[in-house]
Parts: C-alpha cells; sequence; structure tokens
C-alpha cells in the first residue's frame, strides 16, 4: 500500500465510528441555514463528526438547526449575521477559533437569486448578487488564511469548496447577474487551488443543477428574502411545487431533481479524506442534466 493510500486508510479506520470528519471544524454559510442545502450539509457533517459553525441572517432561524444538531448529539456554534457585511468573516472566523482552535473546512453556500432579464437588470440588482456570490465567499476565504496556510507538521485535513452553478458553466436567461457571479466563483476556486496546494489545502467547486429548495420552486408561492433593505422574490414562475412526488423531468436523465440532502452529501465528499486527492475540481451535480 502507497504511502498517501496508508493514510487515507488510516484516517478512515481512526474515523470508523466517529464519521469521516471525525474532530474537524466546518464552516457552513447558508441564506437561510435553517432549511434547504445549508441545514443539510450542517447536519451531515456534523453527524460525520465535524464540528459546525453555522450562520444565518436571522438567530431564531440559526436556532432550529443548532437544536436538530444538538438532538443528533452534534457540536455546533452560531453566529448570526450578514455574510456580505463587512464585518462578518473576521466575526465568525473569530468566533470559530476561539471556540474550537481552529477550521478545517469552509464551505461557502450562502446565495440567492434576483432574475430580471439582462437588458432590464440595473446595477444594484447585478452588484448585490457579486456581493453575496463572490466578493462574500473571496472576503471570508481571505480572513481565514492563517489557519490554511500552515507548517507541514500542523496539517490536517482541510479543503475549501464553493458553491457555483449550472448556469455559471452554461448561462441561464433572466440571470445574466447569477450566471456571472457563479462562473467568477470556478476562478476563484482554481486560483485558491495552484496558490494553497502547497500547504495541502483543496478547494473545489460543486455546479448543482436542479436541487429541490426555495430557490427553485414556483416563484407563485411568494417566497421572499430581505437583502440590504430590499424584498426579493424567490423561486422560478410557473415551476412546479418544491419535492414533487413523481415529476417527470426528461431533460435530466434521472428524470428528476434533486434533494437538500443530496447536494449535502455532495458536500461531504468532497471535504472527506475520500477526496484527498480531487483539487482544482468542478463537480457537476445534476442528475445527469447538460450532458
Amino acid at each position: 500500500m502507497s504511502g498517501r493510500l496508508a493514510q487515507v486508510s488510516q484516517h478512515l479506520s481512526s474515523a470508523h465510528g466517529r464519521g469521516l470528519l471525525a474532530g474537524e471544524v466546518a464552516i457552513i454559510t447558508a441564506h437561510p441555514c435553517s432549511q434547504g442545502i445549508g441545514r443539510s450539509a450542517a447536519l451531515l457533517y456534523a453527524k460525520e463528526g465535524a464540528k459546525v459553525v453555522i450562520s444565518d441572517i436571522d438567530a431564531k432561524k440559526l436556532d432550529i438547526v443548532g437544536d436538530e444538531i444538538k438532538a443528533a448529539g452534534g457540536d455546533f456554534l452560531a453566529v448570526a449575521g450578514d455574510v456580505g457585511a463587512d464585518d462578518f468573516p473576521k466575526k465568525i472566523v473569530t468566533a470559530t477559533v476561539q471556540k474550537y482552535g481552529k477550521i478545517n473546512h469552509i464551505v461557502n453556500n450562502a446565495g440567492f437569486t434576483f432574475d430580471k432579464m439582462l437588458h432590464t437588470t440595473p446595477d444594484d440588482t447585478f452588484d448585490i448578487i457579486i456581493k453575496i456570490h463572490v466578493r462574500a465567499p473571496f472576503r471570508l476565504i481571505r480572513e481565514a488564511a492563517p489557519y490554511f496556510r500552515v507548517k507541514p507538521e500542523a496539517r490536517e485535513n482541510r479543503s475549501i469548496i464553493n458553491v457555483s452553478s449550472t448556469s455559471g458553466l452554461h448561462g441561464n436567461v433572466g440571470q445574466a447577474n447569477y450566471a456571472a457571479g457563479k462562473a467568477a466563483v470556478i476562478g476563484l476556486t482554481k486560483t485558491i487551488a495552484k496558490e494553497w496546494g502547497a500547504y495541502g489545502v483543496r478547494a473545489n467547486t460543486i455546479a448543482f443543477g436542479l436541487i429541490h429548495t426555495r430557490l427553485t420552486a414556483s416563484k407563485e408561492a411568494g417566497a421572499t428574502m430581505e437583502i440590504d433593505g430590499k424584498k426579493v422574490a424567490l423561486g422560478i414562475p410557473g415551476a412546479p411545487s418544491t419535492g414533487t412526488e413523481g415529476q417527470d423531468l426528461p431533460h435530466i436523465p434521472l428524470r428528476r431533481g434533486g434533494s437538500p440532502d443530496e447536494a449535502a452529501a455532495a458536500m461531504l465528499f468532497l471535504a472527506s479524506p475520500l477526496a484527498s486527492y480531487v483539487s482544482g475540481h468542478t463537480l457537476e451535480v445534476t442528475g445527469g442534466a447538460g450532458i
């Protein structure tokens, strides 16, 4: 058995019964964290032994996920705040290190859509999407740099996971802002992989296709969120209800959309030692759509 394979095997063996991320610390941003992919990822990471740092702009919503993690025997820290705020990166990194002493993983999952046709998109609608989907992940990663660029003797399993979308890979009607932001995230991730690879840090992107969340539910359902004092309508006009059973989608080879739990499983894979030689990659989690 090669040295590297032996290390992975030893890690998996020592984690057996405790989880793939036993003893590791993961920051997971979400908007909101109380539902969708953010909630599923937080619960799954905790189940696999990670100490999970969760964030949401609404402190009350954090309590919901925190209670679920606690009920499952997990360890968590809740840090309320707007991921786009200037003081947020320092706030969450400082709180994480004060409680746990280190950071192993950052999952930049916070985001939303603000769709308009390109010729009707005002500057502020474009700028807010870039701020949340590109600037915010960049600033959080930069703030955490001292805990990733570490000496060899202090190295553990460490990774950065940035969430993109098939819109970032292929573009999408009505999403000039979102597609631009999600494409930028891929370039950011590849740069991190090249700059921090020497420190043993892996950086990967996940490009999600249709995952049943508030963002992909019917816009007519009326779901909204407030960003910078503005109410933003969520969802897709005329889309089927979220999680519709037996919904047949011919453009997806698996003929269905994915669940938040399936999305979270892909995040777990990229953070885990199972992906110890995967870096700079964009993992498409789409049910085969776009092939």
